[in-house]
């Protein structure tokens, strides 16, 4: 229990840490479609992991060791939001993602993941509640999926959050980096390495693949992937669009359609840490999806949004993924389900970043991902 951490806690431990910065934007920066500038309105988040906008422009911000607080778009943040369950904070677990529901101008409803500890360990679990802003706090708070086995691992935890044209909720799971169950990513008795799509409530909604087939378990959609922390909708399909974290090498963008199998870990683009083959040693085998396009050396890909062209006209339809090892964002272009470019930006912040996001009015969010994590705001240069 020493190790884990309930978000009054951490609330307690980091309060006066996050505060708004005084909004300097840095020099122009022409990239190859617009000329932008980038603004640090926030700083001293501790390892923020999911942003959400809200309709009023205002941002929910998840950070690791368990806070989720409402930013101004000034950075200006509330006080921690009560109401969350208690989040196993070691490692790369904690409070993770973050998503409002499709309603939410209705019904106010948000879901977030995290790490939940149980009897075996912990797992990805995913929540929701009704957010009542001025007070910062959540109510009615239920936990609506809890990845299956619990595994004695604090690392791999997949945990985006997507909702689909139906409003059903796509959760991305990973398989835990424990290498005596990592084959159960190619069964359909666990949770380990797949992407689960349930309603609102939790439940199985119509269309998922398995559900006649024995012994599956009904929320699956696909399986076969190994740390997936960026997934969004493609706008022009509706197809779910996942990207995974590889090994040593291999950095996976999948198109993640119902009842697909990625191959992890029989086949991959990447070696074992060790220098050893993953599975086969091939990169392709029967029955087994290929990526539509893979990163050797690694970006270490978070976070990722579909740009609606919106103040950055040359960006419309462009596929923005966040870079943890290389430290910038990824700009690729697309024709279909093909990337035909990709540009590298952001460099100049030097930061890892962990979620990118597109406000009403077309400009980008992006939280970068230390112990001094920031809110970062790009729009047009003038």
């Amino acid at each position: 229990m020493r190790a884990t951490t309930t978000l009054s806690l951490a609330a307690m431990l980091i309060a006066t840490t996050v505060t708004a910065a005084t909004p300097t934007d840095a020099p122009r920066v022409t990239t190859e479609k617009a000329t932008i500038t980038t603004t640090v309105v926030a700083s001293g988040l501790d390892h923020p992991w999911g942003i959400a906008i809200l309709p009023d422009g205002r941002m929910l911000i998840t950070e690791r060791s368990g806070r989720m607080r409402i930013f101004e778009q000034n950075g200006k943040p509330s006080k921690a939001i009560s109401g969350l369950p208690k989040v196993d904070a070691r490692d790369q677990g904690g409070l993770l993602d973050v998503a409002i529901d499709p309603d939410f101008a209705r019904n106010n409803l948000v879901y977030w993941s995290y790490a939940q500890a149980g009897q075996g360990g912990n797992s990805t679990a995913v929540a929701r509640g009704r957010l009542n802003a001025k007070k910062a706090r959540l109510d009615n708070v239920e936990v609506i999926f809890s990845q299956k086995p619990k595994v004695a691992s604090t690392l791999h935890f997949g945990s985006r959050l997507v909702f689909d044209r139906t409003g059903a909720l796509f959760v991305t799971l990973g398989e835990r980096f424990d290498y005596t169950i990592r084959e159960k990513a190619q069964t359909l008795d666990s949770d380990i390495g797949k992407v689960v799509r349930i309603t609102p409530a939790g439940a199985i909604p119509n269309g998922n693949p398995f559900v006649s087939q024995p012994g599956a378990l009904p929320e699956i959609w696909s399986l076969g992937h190994r740390n997936p922390q960026a997934a969004a909708l493609n706008p022009n399909t509706g197809d779910l669009w996942v990207i995974e974290h590889g090994p040593l090498g291999g950095d996976e963008i999948n198109v993640a359609k119902a009842g697909l199998n990625f191959g992890w870990p029989v086949v991959s683009f990447g070696k074992n840490y060790d220098g050893t083959p993953v599975g086969t040693g091939l990169t392709e085998a029967p029955g087994m999806t290929a990526p539509i396009y893979q990163w050797t050396p690694v970006i270490a890909p978070s976070g990722m949004l579909f740009h609606s062209g919106r103040a950055f006209p040359g960006w419309k339809g462009n596929l923005f993924v966040g870079g943890l090892k290389t430290r910038v964002l990824v700009r690729l272009e697309l024709s279909g389900n093909a990337v035909v470019k990709e540009e590298r930006i952001l460099g100049e912040l030097g930061a890892r970043i962990r979620d990118v996001a597109e406000g009403a009015d077309g400009h980008l969010w992006i939280i970068t991902d230390d112990s001094n994590g920031k809110l970062v705001r790009v729009k047009p240069a003038l």
